[in-house]
């Protein structure tokens, strides 16, 4: 089994000994109204990359890649159609190379199926990502309508990265708690971060 894969962002990195377990899904659930792509961007900068999109343009996507700060590398986009969405999800994820990231952009569509067959894509995923010791990084919209089998994401997914969004007076806070990490340690503490066209976290102590 390979060493941990890194998640793009040094300070988190060592936060989590080094970074997530080969063979893991990711569960990166984040407001719509977020800077949570460049979480994603992150992930994909140290490995080759599959990004699975189920709503956006391939051209959206890869024009999302050309406009941000962070080196994404050089990624490979597939559109996931509409018609029998998990199915060809599942055929284009098992293109995914070994020691690679792929992204599921928002996985909060396929959420919307069946438990059933949510089970399957989940299912399916786990056996690819272990077999090619690669990561799993799903892009879960935590917004005003959030699907009702996002449990059944949480319980099967392996790590969970919980980013939140407030805005206090002028200033707007953005916090990522990992409360979930399957063969590591989970936080025990949220990680204040700042997301510009980058993600950096601050390691400025809060003053009450």
């Amino acid at each position: 089994m390979a060493s941990r894969l890194s998640t793009g962002i040094g300070l988190l990195d060592q936060r989590l000994d080094g970074g997530i377990p080969p063979g893991s899904i990711v569960a990166l659930t984040a407001p719509p109204a977020s800077q949570a792509e460049l979480l994603l961007y992150e992930f994909m900068a140290p490995r080759e990359t599959l990004y699975l999109t189920l709503d956006r343009t391939e051209l959206a996507v890869a024009d999302g890649f050309r406009r941000t700060a962070i080196d994404t590398g050089d990624p490979t986009v597939q559109y996931v159609t509409e018609e029998s969405r998990v199915d060809h999800a599942i055929e284009l994820f098992h293109d995914l190379p070994e020691h690679a990231t792929l992204v599921v952009d928002p996985h909060t569509v396929i959420e919307r199926k069946e438990r059933s067959r949510l089970k399957e894509f989940m299912t399916q995923l786990r056996l690819h990502v272990i077999d090619t010791e690669s990561v799993a990084v799903l892009h879960c919209l935590d917004g005003r309508s959030v699907p009702s089998l996002r449990d059944t994401t949480m319980h099967m997914a392996d790590v969970i990265l919980r980013l939140t969004a407030t805005t206090a007076g002028a200033a707007v806070e953005t916090r990522l708690a990992v409360p979930k990490f399957r063969g590591g340690r989970a936080l025990t503490e949220t990680l204040k971060l700042q997301l510009t066209d980058s993600v950096e976290i601050d390691t400025s102590r809060d003053i009450a």
